[in-house]
């Protein structure tokens, strides 16, 4: 599939999922609002039920206009224009809850005029559950009336929440939907770019292989020759070829291999006593031989302090051939490589740093991963299948060192490893 088919059909499951989304958070506060005021509506009747009750109890008349005021979400008040026995008061509410099937929590207090507060609060239990509570700023007192009492539904998001139950279920389901539709877009996407890089690993291979393949082949037909005998010194040329050549292809083929069995099996460490700035000097100086045409500049700078440190020699060896063979590979003519160590409180820091291109800073989270290549400059004309600096992190990893780069564009590429001491 093309890649912009694959972006078409991201952004219209995106719109799609957004717009699913939208729609059930609108129905679901519809809903919820729709909830909230039908049991507003109940209470309303059973307030004014009580109040009504209250007025006949009393022999008094109750004001022209509605008694009951909402004054929050869960706050009411009830004028009954007499005074309020709170004996009464609570049998009353218990019935009128009761008839009208309000099983909530509900506390309550009722003005007295002449202390100018609010007295006797109490608390009843949806399960039935009394107790005397301290009354706080949840029952205020009303200005404009002289004879009510107020009444709070501190429970009343989580009544709501139950009568919804159904709705909250079904959202549940949908989000869970969305987020594994969501997972398997990502899931997709991650393969393919998996598949294209894996892509462009198979061609790389095929190229370097096909190349010392090609070397031998030519080879071995002047060495079959019989003429060639007459030349010793031209079948000595074309059997170095050989030679090279195949060890140039074994090189390959063990990069390849020891990435299979390290994701297989992981990292046997073989951890020894190492003498740090001494085996760099040594890659260092194969390094410069093995690369003699190129005229390869490689400064070095050891601290003295360094003795040994404790990892695995052979991984250790091949991550500093990574890194030089990166630095003479990516060089824009000819390769100046300064190596440093360093010591300090709590920390040994090796960098290695070339005068290359450089990294550009929405590559440089990416040249750790395998298969990855950066796609700019001549850098697509270098040999190699991507895998160098990943088997360099992993290695790192496995020792529990910190690896990370600096690097800016025509300016080089600085790679310092941490070494806990």
């Amino acid at each position: 599939m093309k890649r912009n088919q694959i972006r078409f059909i991201v952004i219209l499951g995106t719109f799609a999922i957004t717009g699913i989304i939208l729609i059930q958070t609108y129905w679901l506060q519809k809903s919820w609002n729709i909830h909230e005021k039908q049991l507003n509506q109940t209470i309303f009747i059973a307030l004014q039920n009580v109040a009504e009750k209250l007025s006949v109890y009393n022999q008094t008349v109750l004001p022209n206009e509605n008694p009951v005021n909402q004054l929050s979400s869960n706050y009411f008040v009830v004028n009954v224009n007499s005074v309020i026995d709170a004996n009464i008061l609570d049998y009353y509410l218990r019935t009128e809850f009761d008839k009208l099937n309000i099983s909530t929590d509900y506390e309550y207090a009722i003005y007295d005029c002449h202390d100018d507060k609010m007295v006797y609060g109490n608390y009843v239990s949806a399960k039935g559950e009394e107790k005397q509570i301290k009354l706080s700023n949840n029952l205020p007192k009303y200005s404009e009336y002289i004879y009510y009492f107020g009444i709070n539904f501190p429970s009343k998001i989580d009544y709501l929440s139950g009568d919804m139950l159904l709705w909250i279920v079904f959202s549940a389901i949908l989000l869970i939907s969305v987020i594994f539709f969501s997972y398997s877009i990502f899931i997709i996407l991650q393969q393919k770019r998996l598949s294209e890089l894996q892509k462009d690993f198979i061609n790389n291979m095929t190229h370097e292989f096909k190349t010392p393949i090609s070397s031998i082949n030519i080879s071995a037909d002047v060495i079959s020759d019989p003429d060639i005998l007459k030349d010793p010194k031209r079948l000595l040329n074309y059997g170095t070829i050989i030679k090279q050549e195949n060890n140039r292809l074994n090189k390959q083929v063990e990069k390849v291999l020891q990435i299979a069995r390290i994701e297989k099996s992981g990292f046997e460490l073989k951890n020894e006593k190492i003498e740090l700035n001494k085996l760099i000097s040594d890659v260092a100086d194969n390094c410069r031989s093995s690369n003699n045409l190129q005229k390869v500049i490689i400064t070095t700078r050891f601290d003295g302090q360094i003795k040994t440190i404790v990892a695995d020699k052979l991984h250790l060896t091949n991550i500093f051939h990574n890194l030089l063979d990166n630095a003479v590979k990516y060089s824009d003519g000819k390769p100046e490589i300064n190596i440093e160590t360093r010591l300090n409180e709590k920390l040994v820091v090796v960098s290695v740093a070339d005068n290359g291109p450089g990294i550009s800073k929405e590559y440089q989270h990416k040249v750790f991963q395998k298969f990855f290549r950066v796609p700019t400059g001549n850098i697509h004309n270098v040999k190699g299948f991507g895998l160098g600096l990943y088997y360099v992190k992993s290695i790192c990893e496995a020792h529990r060192w910190k690896i990370h780069l600096e690097s800016d564009r025509k300016r080089g590429t600085k790679f310092i490893i941490e070494i806990p001491k």
